[in-house]
Formats: C-alpha cells, structure tokens, sequence
C-alpha cells in the first residue's frame, strides 16, 4: 500500500500543470479548434497541449460524408514558441465509386509570437508548417506553408486577420491528399475572425470568414463561413465545437467540428535555480 501511495506522488509531482496558462486556454485560438482562422498566440513555454483527436465531418451537397481525425501535440518550445506535430486520419466518400480511408499525410509546425499586444500596436505572429506524403490519403509531395497573424482587441471583441500561402507544385492526381476529410491543402488562403469571451463562464464565441484557392489552381477560390465556441471544463481541459459552411464551388456544403485539450507540464523539463 505504502508503494502505491510513493508511485501516486511520483506521477504528480512529474505531470504538474501549468494552471496560470491553463485557466486562459480558451482565449487562446488555433487553426480547426474551432474555426480556420487563428490568432497570433503560442502555447506557453515548457507547458504541453495535447490535442485529443478533433472530429471533421463535412457533407457536401450532392450528400456524399467525409470525416477526418486529427490528433496533435504542441509544446512551448521558447518564449512565445511553439511546436507541434500532427497526424490526421480521415474517411471520404466517391459517390457510387465507393470509399477510402487511411492517413492523411503527416504535419510539423512551427509557431512563433513576435509581440504581446499593446494599446496603440497589434499582436504579431508567424507559423510555417510542413506536410509530409505519409499515409495512403497524404499529398503526392511535400507542402511547406508560412502564415502570418495579426490579433487587435477591442472593447467588446478580438479580431484577428490571417494570410497564408503554400509552396510546391499542382498535384498530378488532384483529388489525391487535398480533399481528405481532415486539414484541406490550400495554394493561399486569407481570412478575418471575430471574437468575444466571457471569462466568469471561462467562454469564448468566435465567427470567420475566410477565402481559399484549392492547392490544384485549376479549380475556382472557394468562400467559407463558420462559427464555434470554446469552453474551459477545468483549468488543463477545455472543449470547443463549430460549424461552417463552404458557400460555392463543387464541394458547397456544411462541416461540424468537436476536440478537446489538455494541458500539463514536466517538472523534469523547467529550468533549475533559475537557469
């Protein structure tokens, strides 16, 4: 009995949560969780943030279903920057030509605040990612993406402004790794999110509307509009959900999001008498 009680303390005392960051999770926004359109923040240094898996499904006009999975880690590398590493798992339908299913390519990203915002200046920031051809849905080569970030607060509601563009060539299969069912890959995509937040309820409300040129440029811009909420259960697990709705082109349809977060630090990776 009295060993159980040392390996409960132990367990403790290694899992310790970052409770400051944590009861402010929810303010913090990120690509898909619930919305496209993110703000400029990172995770904390030295704290976790494991994504459990987010579920996708879209359901375009012509009533065929695709579902995606996408569970993910990140971690507060330095100052206001982060990592995380990502591997979506995604269904789609073909109409009468049946289905496929499998991963949906492998992702690395980078994240990195330039500045806290101020009174009269903008909150800054800048993320690459890179997609790797994993998986029997992934893309045919690799993508490396960069994306900027602006967050401006106001009285009543936050607004952030997102800009990103996609490196490499057109796929020769173009339905191959772009229409997954889990994170689409896009030439450029630009967009503006609005938020609120309620902190005696630890709620935040979000709407975007953002535009996207399918990384096969020889279909049109698509237009989407989407909406969430994001609500913190406890101070290292929040919830959020949405929906969104893509308003043109052949794939016009709805898409519901739900995931969660927990947060949690290693004692073992703080720095020692202040180093």
């Amino acid at each position: 009995m009295h060993s159980h009680w040392i390996t409960i303390t132990a367990l403790v005392s290694v899992l310790a949560t970052p409770a400051l960051q944590a009861q402010t999770d929810y303010y913090n926004t990120d690509t898909g969780r619930p919305v496209q359109i993110e703000d400029a923040y990172a995770t904390e240094r030295y704290a976790f943030e494991f994504k459990v898996p987010s579920i996708q499904l879209e359901r375009a006009n012509g009533g065929t279903y695709s579902w995606g999975l996408e569970p993910e880690i990140g971690y507060g590398i330095a100052p206001r920057t982060s990592v995380e590493i990502s591997l979506p798992l995604a269904y789609r339908e073909a109409g009468g030509r049946g289905s496929s299913s499998g991963v949906a390519g492998l992702e690395l990203s980078v994240f990195h605040n330039l500045n806290m915002e101020t009174q009269s200046f903008p909150a800054f920031g800048l993320r690459a990612d890179v997609v790797l051809p994993v998986g029997r849905l992934g893309p045919e080569r690799t993508y490396t993406s960069a994306k900027a970030i602006m967050t401006r607060t106001f009285s009543r509601a936050r607004l952030h402004v997102n800009g990103q563009y996609t490196f490499g060539a057109s796929p020769d299969n173009p339905r191959s790794g772009t229409e997954s069912g889990a994170r689409e890959i896009s030439r450029w995509l630009t967009g503006v999110a609005i938020d609120r937040t309620f902190p005696l309820k630890s709620t935040l409300l979000i709407a975007d509307l953002y535009a996207r040129q399918p990384i096969d440029e020889s279909e049109d811009a698509d237009f989407n509009l989407g909406t969430g909420i994001r609500y913190q259960v406890s101070p290292s697990f929040l919830l959020d959900g949405g929906v969104g709705r893509r308003l043109n082109g052949p794939d016009q349809g709805w898409a519901a999001t739900f995931s969660a977060t927990y947060a949690f630090a290693l004692r073992s990776l703080f720095p020692v008498n202040g180093r």
